[in-house]
């Protein structure tokens, strides 16, 4: 297991911090410097956390450990029009994302009403892509229960809902948050800050049930890996505008760059002894065009070389007959 963390400190010694997370084996995530700070997100294995205190006691640096580090959340409005606002949908978004996860707001075409909600097809598939999702809804119990549900009944990532009401739980939800609804105002006042937290814990803990998942199969390679491993093979993500050009999920990676021109490209990259398209699903993201990579496990792997080599088998004992 990784542990996610944030290193605030000193920019003239920060390299020291780099070599370390190296040498125990760990990924820089991200690496910002303004004037004389430098901000380092990275991921070390959990069993090393000491050695990195010990060092950033040393540079006299602030840490902050991020549980969400490594995931990709969907936080979902049923729509983000000016007269169905204000909504905390941002200031959800911005914690989660202090917390290490890396979130898009999304917001649904028709989902406002009660009996006329619906999600789309395309909708669906694109909150899919994501390893889980955030629902904020009303402050009306009997929608929550009676309506609402069927945006994300089908849905087959985690759903967490957020709602008004004090509700024990919301149908067909793996967790629900009362005491966040359409409020008119930013969440400031020290209760509302709770709830933000009390919902990123329920997201860590499905995140987490899907990481026992994926542990009990492991995939072929980690994403943390195979992010490392496409910035040092295609030199255009060096040059790519977004603030995140590779965002790691947990089973997976999502590239921001132009499917039609690059799939191909990335297709052929190598990945330790095996060739990504042999290791993993390439496809093309209902995201602005980008590219979305899903790693195969390791069992799915081997299975898919024996089938060759009893196919090649077979093919030279039909010819030697």
């Amino acid at each position: 297991m990784y542990n996610g963390f944030i290193f605030e400190g000193e920019a003239y010694r920060h390299r020291e911090l780099l070599e370390l997370v190296e040498d125990l084996g760990g990924s820089i995530l991200n690496v910002r410097i303004i004037a004389q700070e430098a901000t380092i997100t990275f991921i070390i294995p959990e069993e090393d956390t000491p050695t990195l205190r010990k060092l950033v006691l040393e540079l006299r640096a602030r840490l902050r450990e991020i549980p969400l580090v490594g995931s990709e959340i969907a936080v979902v409005s049923p729509t983000i029009t000016r007269h169905h606002l204000p909504h905390p949908a941002c200031d959800i978004a911005e914690y989660l994302r202090r917390m290490g996860a890396k979130t898009n707001i999304i917001g649904l075409a028709r989902g406002v009403g009660q009996r006329v909600a619906q999600i789309t097809r395309r909708e669906k598939t694109l909150i899919e892509e994501h390893d889980a999702a955030v629902f904020l809804l009303g402050n009306f119990d009997y929608c929550l229960l009676e309506h609402k549900w069927k945006l994300y009944k089908d849905l087959r990532i985690p759903v967490i809902v957020a709602g008004g009401p004090k509700l024990d739980h919301v149908p067909y939800a793996s967790a629900y948050i009362s005491g966040i609804g359409r409020i008119p105002y930013r969440t400031r006042f020290l209760s509302e800050i709770r709830k933000l937290d009390e919902l990123a814990k329920a997201v860590g803990k499905c995140l987490d049930g899907r990481r026992e998942m994926i542990a009990a199969d492991p995939l072929i390679t980690s994403p943390f890996i195979l992010k490392s491993e496409i910035e040092k093979q295609i030199e255009e993500v060096k040059t790519c505008y977004s603030p995140a050009p590779i965002v790691p999920q947990l089973d997976g990676v999502r590239v921001k760059l132009r499917y039609d021109k690059f799939a191909s490209i990335i297709k052929k990259i190598r990945v330790g002894n095996y060739i990504l398209e042999d290791v993993a699903e390439v496809r093309r993201s209902m995201m602005k065009n980008y590219i979305l990579i899903k790693l195969y496990p390791k069992s799915y792997v081997r299975l898919k070389e024996l089938e060759l080599i009893n196919s090649q088998w077979n093919h030279k004992g039909g010819i030697s007959a």
